[in-house]
Order: C-alpha cells, then structure tokens, then sequence
C-alpha cells in the first residue's frame, strides 16, 4: 500500500469517526427533545405560560375637548405615582445609607412640604420594614408629573438606575381642565376608575366618541423583568370641538361672581347664546360652598326645574296676543295692588306704595304687573283655559329639546284635561305669570332667542363638531324646534314691551339699560317653593332673573342670568340680574367692535407685518391668505412644519424639519402645532400651562422613541 493511500484512508476513517459523532450527538439531542417534549413537556409548558398573561387590555387614550376656537378644555395627563422596592436584587445597604442625606436635601428642594430631615426617616423606614410581600413602599405622598419623574431619577442615589436604586413608578392618566371652573358642570368629568369613562355633561354624552377603542396586549417576562407586547393597538379617541367661547365664557363668569359676592347669594347661573346658530357660547352655574367661595356644582342652567316667574309673562302675552284676545293698549285695573282672585290674594310688588291702578297690557309687562297679566289672561281665557296652554305648547315648550347634557329637565307645563293633576281656580292666572310650571333656564332662554331670531326657535347646541385629528368626523348643524313661533305682528308688540322694559324711565329693567349697546328683555322674581311645605315654611326666599337679548337692532347674542336665594338686598331681577346681564353685554359688544384701521396714521417705527408663530405650513398660509398678508414660501414642496420669518414686510415660510429619527425643537409653537408635530411623528404629548412652548422635556435632536411621551411647559 502506497503512502498517499494511506493517508486516504486514515482520513475517510477521520471522517466517519467525526461523523458518526455528529450523529450520535445528534441523536441525543433527539433523544433529550423527545424526552423534554413527551415526558416533561407538560411540567415546561406550565412554567411556560406562568411567564406569559395574555389579553391585558391597553387602554386608549381619551380624545380631547376644545372651545370653539380650538384651546384645550379638558385633556388628559399622565402622572407617575412613585413607590421603592427595597428588596430589589442590586440594591446595597451602604450604598443607601451613603446616600440618603442628598436624596434627602433634594427630595426637599422639589417637594418642600416636608423637611430634609423627614424624607429621610421617611426612606430609611422602608428599607429597615422591608418585606418581599409588601415591595411597594410609597415614595411620595403625591403623584408627580413627567418633568418631575425625569428629575427625580436624576437625584442621588436614584440615579443608578431601578435595579440598584428600586424606584419605579405606575402611570395613571387623570382628566385636567386648563382653564379650571370655566364651563367646568357643561364640560363635565370623568370617573377615577380605568374605563368607566365620562360622569356627567359632554363627558358622558359624547362618552363613545371620547374613549376611541382599547388595545389588546400580551405581558411577558424577559430575562426576570415583565415587559408589555401589543397585540393589538388601542385606538385614540375622537376630540370634540364645543361652541363655548372662553372670551364670553369669562366675561360671563367674571360678571356674574362680582354680583354673587354682593348680594351673597346661594347659586348663580349665565348662559350666553348666539341667536342665528343657537351655539352656547357661554354657560357658568355657580353655588356658594364657603364663605366668599363659588364653584361650579349641579348644572342649573340645563337641570333646575323651578318656576321662572315674570320672564313668563312674555309667553302669556305673546299667546293671547296672537289668538287675538288681547291688545297692547287694552287696559287693566290693578287697583291698589291688592286683589282676590280665585280665592286667593294676589299682590303687586308695588302694593306698599299704593298700586299701579289703571294700566294697559303692554305697561302690565313693563311694571311687571302680577295682577295686570294675571287679569287679563282670566279675561281672555277663563272658560277655555285649554285654549291658552295650547297656545303655550304651539311655541314648543313642552317639547323635549334632546339636549347634550345629561340629566336635563323637560319643562313641566299641565293641560286642563289632564286628569291626574288638579286644575284649580288659581291655576290659569297664577301660571299666567310663572308659577304653578317648572321650567329649567336654557328653556327660557331658548324662547327669548327665538323672539330675536325672527320668531324662530332653535335647540341651544354645545358642540359644533367631532374630530380626529386634523379631520372632521361629523359636523352639527342649527336646529330648528320651531319655523314661527306667532306672526310678525305680534312678534314687533312683544318686541316694543321688552324693549320698554328695559329703555323706559319706569321699567323693571332699567338697571340693564346701557348707553352702549341697546338691550331689551325681561326682569324676573320668584318666590322658591319648599315642595309640599309651600313657600314660607323655612323663610321666604326668591329666585331673581334677566332674559333677553342684544343688540336690539341687530341681536347677535341671547342671554339670561339667574340668582337662587340672595341673602342681601331686596330680590330684585333688574337690580341683581339686569346689572349683571349689562356687564356681559357691555364687554361682548366692545370686543366686536372693529375700527377702520385705516383712519390710523402708519407707524413708521415697527413693522406692519404681525407676528406669525411656528407650525404647520398649511394652518399659517391659509392665515396669510385670509390677511391678505404677502408672503414667499421657501419651504420643500411636502414639509409640513415651517417657521415663519419677516423680512421686508413680507413673511418668509422656511423648512423646520422634523427628521423622522429624531426629536424636533417645538419650542416657541403654540399648542395645537406643537401637539400636531410631535404627535405626527409617534410621540405622546402632555401640556402644562398656557401659551407658547418654552420647554420640552425631550431635547431636540434626541433619537425618537415610539410611543415616548414629551411633556411640554407653555408659558
């Protein structure tokens, strides 16, 4: 045998030998597979699936709220409530107690209500009551915000991380108001509990549209920590846009506190509407809590079911009017302020001083007569009184209105042929001037905004549209209750009593009367009943109003203020409400007022152009356009963000780039184009304050992380 084959067939005897221990080895792990799969796969499956827990539901994130122009009423915000597990692995006894002082001190500096001393007995008493069944040791007694949690891992000791320090936080999500009790009852709330969603107002009604849909996950444990898989992603949900005006709305606030404080009055309530669109654009419902203190409570506005008293008497007359019982100059004897009818007494409210005695029907609503309106309709409809509350139900009060606040009232008005409630002697005068109904405010209000819109009555709407994102999902539209509420004819005799109310020397309303815009309504003051004790058994209290509208010659707004038990002054609608009523008009109409600019001489020292903040590109050229402002855009064709430069009286459009890897400078954008940035590019956004952007709490040009959150602080 030769040398070469030799070595051939030592190297074949190799190579079956390399083989035949690669199919031995090979069969072993067959063997050891069968083995793990057959004999102890059910015990590895077990253990398997105590790592996984799958459907965790994720829940979305919950639409947001705006005002008719867009600001942020309610939104939601993340907080991270801090807990330490002191039996986490890398922790270290030393390295705690070496620490602690300085966690301690800055601890204090950022949460001052406890002493440097007290946050650290407060740490070392966790680790010394450590226990591997309780390893969640509250840190904070508060919950904090992103900044904060960002700050605090940066603080001694907590700096090493979650594995060496124990820190870590749950997240909860919490509904802020920004603009605090504004619109709060309307805007509503929504409950603590994951996913029970909205309690009461917008909240609740639009509930569905708000919540968007709930992902589904799967959590699983990774090299001994807990990580969350999306199966399914959650769907954010829809934002809705109100018809509130946060101008009127403070205007109407601030207006109706002032006088709350003055006659120390138990509730309050102002609704503000515009009269072509029936578009709520403010509504304020106050209630005294502690002494000098009001806040938002029960939505009285859409919910008091309570007699309105004399701003009912526009109904009555406008009813009998219309049927053609009554004239405007027909006259009435109010004698001395003091007459039977039915039985029973009825008094002026100037009875002390003698009475009005001979008046026509259109002074009956100026003086706001009890006795003259209360005549004259027992005249016109003593024997038919199903004639006058059919005419009442023509107007459409007794309608539901389907309002988009839950827990409305739908005003209570009986029929004479109603059986199961008793029609007495007493029922048609005394209803004649508001007693004996119970009908909530916006109702009222409604009524009086149909006689300034031409006779028709509208259904008050609080939201205008549904939106995701930059797209509108559903647009509301105006509607209509009612075409005509009586002719034209009687509308002008009801218009010329309420404008005589107001404008007349001797009117109830005179304390509503302004040099500066012209408005008319109705005064109105109630007795409040104590349900079946009647009205005098715990004292005599008074509700108080104003209903009406202006400009008079054009109206553009409807309004109507309501005070619940004054304990200052005496009760008087005009005195109480008419003031505020012409606060509130006063201020609406100075901040429509535009000048003709161009009776100003130019100033020379600054720029004509306005300032014209960062964002998106198409939001600001559609602003420039609409100002006839010139501008050049430098930006690339599909750029979505610019910024905006001034430059011989003409706007500049310039590229802002959010890079799709990393985090974009939003600082000096509003709102609404910084949120529009961000989010555009996977991130989740928390704002805080009002304003422009003056700090992000991830730097620019930071790598991008889906999903990461950015807080913003707006100043």
């Amino acid at each position: 045998m030769s040398e070469k084959q030799f070595i051939d067939k030592q190297a074949i005897m190799y190579y079956a030998l390399i083989a035949i221990a690669i199919l031995v080895f090979a069969a072993s792990i067959f063997v050891k597979a069968c083995i793990t799969s057959f004999v102890y796969g059910k015990t590895w499956r077990k253990i398997g699936l105590k790592q996984i827990h799958p459907n965790i539901q994720i829940p979305a994130m919950r639409g947001n709220i705006y005002s008719a122009n867009y600001e942020l009423m309610a939104t939601s915000e993340s907080r991270y409530r801090l807990f330490v597990d002191f039996c986490a692995e890398a922790i270290k006894e030393n390295t705690l107690k070496k620490h602690v002082k300085d966690l301690a001190v800055e601890l204090h500096k950022m949460f001052p209500q406890k002493s440097a001393k007290q946050y650290e007995i407060h740490i070392m008493k966790g680790w010394e009551t450590r226990s591997k069944n309780n390893r969640e040791y509250r840190l904070l007694d508060q919950d904090v915000n992103y900044i904060q949690w960002k700050e605090i891992c940066q603080m001694p000791y907590f700096n090493q991380g979650r594995n060496k320090s124990g820190l870590y936080y749950k997240e909860l999500v919490r509904r802020i108001k920004p603009y605090r009790t504004l619109a709060s009852r309307t805007i509503g709330d929504v409950y603590g509990e994951l996913g029970k969603g909205g309690k009461n107002g917008l909240e609740k009604y639009y509930n569905d549209c708000l919540s968007g849909r709930s992902g589904i996950g799967t959590r699983r444990k990774v090299y001994g920590r807990y990580i969350n898989v999306v199966d399914v992603k959650p769907v954010v949900g829809q934002d809705i846009v109100t018809t509130i005006d946060i101008t009127i709305q403070d205007i109407a606030e601030k207006a109706l506190l002032n006088k709350l404080e003055e006659f120390d009055a138990e509730s309050g309530t102002v609704v503000v509407m515009e009269v072509a669109t029936g578009e709520v654009k403010a509504i304020t419902n106050m209630r005294h809590v502690r002494e000098g203190i009001w806040r938002e409570a029960q939505n009285y506005a859409v919910s008091d079911l309570v007699e309105p008293g004399s701003t009912f008497k526009v109904v009555s007359m406008m009813v009998a009017i219309e049927d053609g019982l009554i004239s405007p100059g027909d006259s009435v004897d109010t004698e001395n302020g003091m007459v039977m009818i039915g039985g029973r007494l009825l008094k002026d409210h100037n009875a002390e001083r003698g009475g009005y005695g001979k008046i026509t029907a259109s002074q009956s609503i100026r003086y706001s007569s009890n006795i003259g309106v209360a005549r004259l309709i027992e005249k016109a409809y003593g024997d038919k009184p199903e004639k006058y509350i059919d005419g009442i139900y023509k107007i459409g009060f007794h309608r539901n209105m389907d309002l988009e606040i839950p827990g409305y009232g739908i005003p209570q008005i009986r029929h004479p042929q109603d059986r199961s409630r008793l029609w007495s002697r007493t029922t048609l005068p005394w209803m004649s001037f508001g007693y004996e109904i119970q009908i909530p405010p916006i109702y009222i209000l409604a009524f009086f905004n149909a006689i300034a819109n031409n006779g028709k009555l509208l259904k008050p709407i609080f939201v205008r549209e549904i939106r995701e994102g930059d797209k509108i999902v559903e647009k509301k539209h105006t509607q209509v209750i009612n075409d005509q509420i009586c002719s034209f004819s009687t509308l002008t005799a009801v218009r010329q009593m309420l404008d005589d109310v107001v404008n007349m020397p001797d009117g109830t309303g005179k304390p509503a009367h302004s040099d500066k815009v012209r408005i008319v309504g109705k005064t109105g003051t109630a007795q409040i009943s104590q349900g079946t004790a009647g009205y005098k058994s715990a004292g005599l209290f008074y509700q108080v109003s104003f209903c009406g509208y202006f400009p008079a010659e054009n109206p553009q707004y409807s309004c109507i203020v309501v005070m619940r038990k004054p304990h200052k002054g005496i009760s008087s609608g005009g005195i109480m409400c008419g003031s505020v009523f012409k606060n509130i008009a006063e201020e609406i109409y100075a901040r429509n007022i535009i000048s003709n600019i161009g009776l100003f001489p130019i100033d020379t020292l600054h720029s004509l152009i306005p300032i014209l903040k960062n964002g998106n590109k198409k939001s600001s050229i559609k602003i420039l356009e609409e100002l006839k402002i010139p501008y050049e855009d430098r930006s690339e064709g599909q750029q979505e963000i610019v910024y905006c430069i001034e430059k011989n009286n003409r706007m500049i459009l310039l590229d802002k780039k959010a890079t799709s890897m990393l985090v974009p400078d939003v600082r000096g954008m509003g709102a609404k184009n910084a949120v529009f940035t961000l989010e555009s590019i996977g991130l989740k956004v928390n704002i805080f304050g009002r304003g422009t952007v003056i700090k992000q709490s991830v730097p620019a040009g930071t790598c991008i992380i889906k999903g990461q959150v950015v807080a913003l602080q707006l100043e």
